[in-house]
């Protein structure tokens, strides 16, 4: 390629606009601001910019605005001394929770039920304990300690040992014996004292069984019971077949009209020397009552003879053995040639006899 300045200035003359050297000074500013330009965007390149080719855009100028300042303290408030003097001690105000942070809602008082009410000292001494919450759904609420029921006429029969209800079961006791057990106990000529309890709220399965539902004893909501004690020291034992057939009757009637579960003699071998007494809740109000009433054992007759009536003629006495004198007078008429006889030379054929003279 041939290039010469006679060419350069015909092809690139101005025609009067500008001269050679103007221009080239126009292309070299022109050249200086786009490199310029482009050294300035290399400050700000895009994220996803990685050869520096994307423009940049301008960033937006930030505002700092102004936080207004609190307002002085009035003379009439209390001094800040007063009121971090319990923090200081490790006492945090009663009056005034911490800021940033809501007050805390005070814990609802729980409603006392009806039965709790009706529950009065005038029938039981059943003070009320907390709730239980055991393992597998153990425990219940409403719960007390009937440590004694009290009868009409002020007098107390005790709960040996105090047992753990529900107040629905502990009422339920309570009822029976003052409505039942009374008029039985002065029956039989005495009044009653105490009532023994074989076992309250335990948390276990059915007779011990281990993986077996969930026993009524678990709930709070059963009474295992063995007898019931009169003032006068007799014992009235529910299962005691020397017990008249009558009276247990009488309790087994009384038991199954209260309860919706009675469990005793014959129901299993798990029942046999107590009496079982829950409310479990069922479909239909079905109740459960299997306690066999067993005849009283036979009387078995006396080893020894009975003692001889004084009107019976006197008996017969064996005869009485000869003296001893008799004796001695027919040894001494026996010939003395026996008595010679040396002691070696006694007959053989006569056992040997031990000598029956005592020592003095």
């Amino acid at each position: 390629m041939n290039f010469s300045l006679p060419d350069f200035r015909r092809k690139w003359s101005c025609r009067g606009y500008m001269s050679a050297g103007a221009a080239m000074v126009t292309a070299v500013l022109g050249l200086s601001l786009v490199l310029a330009e482009r050294a300035e965007a290399r400050k700000y390149a895009a994220p996803f910019d990685i050869f520096g080719l994307g423009t940049p855009r301008p960033r937006a100028k930030v505002h700092s605005a102004k936080i207004p300042l609190p307002k002085p303290r009035p003379e009439e408030a209390p001094k800040a001394t007063d009121e971090a003097a319990p923090e200081a001690e490790g006492k945090p105000s009663p009056d005034k929770s911490s800021p940033g942070k809501p007050a805390e809602a005070a814990p609802p008082e729980k409603q006392v039920s009806a039965c709790r009410l009706a529950l009065t000292e005038d029938i039981a001494v059943a003070p009320s304990i907390p709730d239980i919450r055991g393992p597998g759904a153990c425990g219940g609420e409403d719960l007390v300690r009937l440590e004694a029921i009290v009868l009409p006429d002020k007098r107390k029969v005790t709960v040996k040992p105090a047992a753990i209800l529900r107040c629905n079961m502990a009422s339920a006791i309570a009822d029976w014996v003052r409505k039942d057990m009374v008029p039985l106990a002065t029956s039989l000529g005495s009044a009653i004292s105490d009532l023994d309890n074989f076992d309250s709220f335990e948390c276990r399965g059915r007779n011990r069984i281990v993986g077996a539902l969930l026993s009524e004893h678990g709930k709070a909501n059963a009474l295992d019971v063995r007898a019931i004690k009169l003032a006068n020291g007799q014992s009235i034992g529910f299962t005691d077949r020397t017990l008249s057939r009558e009276v247990r009757e009488r309790v087994l009637h009384s038991v199954c009209a209260r309860f919706s579960t009675v469990l005793g003699p014959g129901s299993d071998w798990y029942h046999e020397d107590h009496i079982h007494l829950d409310l479990a809740q069922r479909r239909n109000d079905y109740r459960i009552c299997q306690w066999n009433v067993w005849d009283p054992l036979p009387q078995v007759a006396p080893l020894l003879p009975a003692e001889r009536p004084e009107e019976a003629p006197p008996r017969e006495v064996a005869a009485k053995p000869e003296s001893k004198d008799e004796t001695d007078d027919e040894g001494a008429g026996k010939p003395a040639a026996a008595a010679d006889k040396p002691a070696g030379a006694a007959d053989k054929t006569q056992p040997h006899k031990p000598s029956t003279k005592k020592r003095r």
